[in-house]
């Protein structure tokens, strides 16, 4: 009988971690879709939605600029950074722990 319960609560509890895992992944695909749309937008139009990025960096053999923009929640910090070109086009992004 003991075998049987902890059997139940070893599947309830490796069920309801791969549920976290659906709901992560999920959430994560829509940030990229989301952020995706904003390729080949203007700087100005990056400024309007997000508002002036928490931080600008500037990489070593590289032109162009990084908008940083951090934001918490639930003691967890999100960042997304946005790479803009002499062009003030976005040409690339990158997003952690924003689900």
């Amino acid at each position: 009988m003991k075998f049987i319960l902890v059997l139940i609560f070893l599947f309830t509890s490796l069920a309801s971690c791969q549920t976290v895992s659906n709901k992560i992944d999920k959430k994560v695909s829509e940030e990229e879709k989301q952020l995706s749309s904003w390729l080949d937008r203007s700087e100005e139009e990056l400024k309007l939605e997000f508002g002036k990025p928490d931080k600008v960096n500037f990489k070593d053999n590289s032109r162009n600029r990084f908008y940083v923009y951090t934001k918490e929640k639930l003691k967890i910090k999100c960042e997304r950074i946005f790479e803009i070109n002499n062009s003030n086009k976005v040409v690339g992004f990158t997003s952690k722990n924003c689900f």
